[in-house]
């Protein structure tokens, strides 16, 4: 029975908080919102482009309406999503390695309209992709990780991502987990949350991977 990977797209394969953060940051200008700093933004990713919103906006009562500044905040990521976004050094490569040993498929929480293309972009044609769409929760729920397992025709898998979304998400579907140290979330974070595989460099991945696969 073949073993899939399945990868996280932000803060796994992609460094996407720079363009993730300008465009919060564009979106927090354009309604008169006090800005945020990378920092910030880096604990606010990884549930969704709703609850970043959320949780970049004051909280005040003049919050302005949700859906306008959501509207915004798509309008502007989806023509500014590759300005600094670029793959993790390593990453193309192990990823290469690991397709050729392994179906492969990505799952993220960026909404689908978003994920695809910067899928297509960086990894071809050929890769599943999924990104958050109406009729399937979004992680940590499991739903998108069985959908996927099903498109590329594998019954069990291994699941690879950088934060305790992505460890509960596992935990939720009955997978291991690879925590990779490169993303959003610190080593500490990660044990916090119940993290037993970890992995620091994307070139080490493979290895990793074909460990985990044989336990």
């Amino acid at each position: 029975m073949k073993t899939g990977i399945l990868f996280d797209l932000d803060g796994t394969l992609l460094s996407t908080l720079e363009d993730l953060a300008d465009a919060v940051n564009y979106t927090l200008r354009h309604f008169g919102c006090p800005e945020r700093t990378l920092e910030e933004v880096r604990t606010f990713v990884g549930y969704g482009a709703e609850n970043l919103i959320c949780s970049a906006l004051p909280g005040e009562e003049h919050d302005p309406a949700f859906a306008e500044v959501m509207a915004v905040y798509q309008d502007y990521y989806g023509t500014h999503s590759k300005i600094k976004t670029r793959p993790y050094d390593g990453v193309l490569e192990a990823l290469a390695e690991i397709a050729g040993e392994f179906p492969v498929a990505v799952i993220s929480n960026k909404p689908d309209i978003a994920t695809k293309p910067l899928c297509k972009e960086y990894f071809g044609e050929d890769i599943f992709a999924l990104g958050e769409q109406s009729g399937c929760p979004r992680k940590p729920a499991p739903d998108m990780l069985f959908k996927a397992m099903a498109a590329i025709g594998v019954e069990k898998c291994i699941y690879v991502g950088d934060s305790e979304v992505d460890v509960q998400t596992a935990r939720n579907a009955g997978v291991p987990c690879l925590s990779v140290l490169w993303g959003f979330r610190d080593k500490d974070c990660l044990l916090s949350h119940g993290a037993d595989h970890f992995c620091g460099d994307p070139k080490d991945l493979p290895a990793c991977l074909r460990k985990i696969a044989q336990e």
